[in-house]
């Protein structure tokens, strides 16, 4: 196990603690960076490779699961800024090609109230599952090289039932950043990951990110994610730190390092990306679980959280800020991942513990 500590951080054990025990509690390497007014701690635990004598990076690139949303959100509201494309317009206007509702906005597509089936599957009220495109098991690991075009995702999507009528509900579906994803590339005719070099990437200097398409490769150094299944009777154990993406696309494909994550966080959150008004949209929340334009807002007894966490198979990323941008943290964890998402407890418990010690006064904010 190894500690880092950079710039004005001191030893903070209950940290230190923190990720020891989540090793502890399964996951096989944590990465953890801690900003606030104490200066900067930044830690890992555990073993960057499954059986491997090697420990864990402390700046080692990760696939960030969902967190990629909010990448996705911020580009989206850079256009809106620029007055490319209008929240409330419909998105008929920019994808005419899927014959989707008028009354969907991108507005709709951010804040996950579009109604639109999710690529990925969906659990409904009464327990009924009805499968997207394959991400468990032994389908997914003989699959997991596979491309998909964002189109195949969509047109997937909207072979299903809505699950509400455009602005009457609220339903996490990856295909809404999909879609949201399509709009970037129609308006500006070029790739998304252009956009985002030339709206958030280049302007705060960050080199650690990428929104890899359909690429498998992750960029050295990082640690190592696996995927354990069954197969003819016998488990079996694969490193799944290769993958390609494609599969949740603008729901959770891209890459990046507990450093762009603070980096991209606190500016957002300080002010220094969005025009204020666009940032205050971004952070009202809609009724049902607190999501506004790309990231959640938690009430906790040291005020509002902001953050938006994610997972793929093998990896996942967090990512929490203050109001102001001030206090961040961000963590990479790997671990070994099964079709049971047995790991789901204790990385639930992890973002509590996190958010107990970092935010809620213990430790400062």
């Amino acid at each position: 196990m190894s500690t880092y500590l950079s710039g004005q951080g001191q030893e903070r054990p209950e940290l230190q603690k923190a990720i020891e025990e989540l090793v502890e509690s399964g996951f096989t390497g944590v990465q953890l960076r801690v900003n606030d007014e104490r200066g900067e701690w930044v830690g890992s635990a555990g073993a960057r490779e499954l059986g491997q004598s090697g420990k864990a990076l402390t700046d080692g690139h990760f696939r960030i699961g969902s967190s990629t949303k909010s990448f996705v959100a911020t580009t989206v509201l850079l256009l809106v800024a620029e007055g490319r494309i209008g929240l409330d317009a419909p998105v008929d206007d920019h994808l005419p090609e899927f014959g989707l509702d008028r009354r969907i906005t991108l507005r709709m597509l951010l804040r996950h109230t579009s109604g639109i089936f999710n690529h990925t599957g969906e659990l409904y009220e009464d327990g009924t599952i009805v499968p997207g495109v394959p991400w468990r098991g032994k389908e997914w690991v003989d699959n997991r090289f596979t491309s998909y075009s964002p189109e195949e995702l969509v047109r997937l999507s909207l072979s299903k039932p809505a699950r509400f009528a455009p602005g009457t509900g609220w339903s996490y579906a990856n295909t809404n950043y999909v879609l949201a994803r399509l709009v970037v590339e129609k308006v500006t005719g070029h790739s998304f990951a252009e956009e985002l070099r030339r709206l958030v990437l280049g302007p705060l200097g960050m080199t650690g990110t990428v929104a890899p398409g359909a690429s498998p490769e992750i960029p050295e150094p990082h640690n190592h994610g696996y995927y354990r299944y069954e197969d003819a009777g016998q488990e079996r154990t694969v490193d799944v730190t290769r993958q390609n993406p494609s599969w949740v696309g603008a729901g959770g494909d891209m890459i990046s390092t507990t450093q762009d994550l603070h980096t991209y966080f606190s500016a957002l959150m300080g002010g220094r990306l969005l025009p204020a008004g666009l940032l205050a949209e971004m952070r009202t929340p809609e009724a049902t679980v607190g999501y506004g334009l790309g990231v959640f807002a938690q009430e906790t007894e040291g005020g509002t959280l902001f953050h938006h966490n994610g997972a793929v198979m093998g990896s996942a990323a967090l990512m929490y800020g203050t109001r102001d941008g001030g206090t961040t943290l961000t963590a990479g964890l790997t671990w070994v991942d099964d079709a049971d998402l047995s790991i789901a407890p204790a990385f639930q418990t992890a973002q509590q513990r996190f958010v107990d010690e970092v935010f809620c006064g213990k430790l400062g904010r």
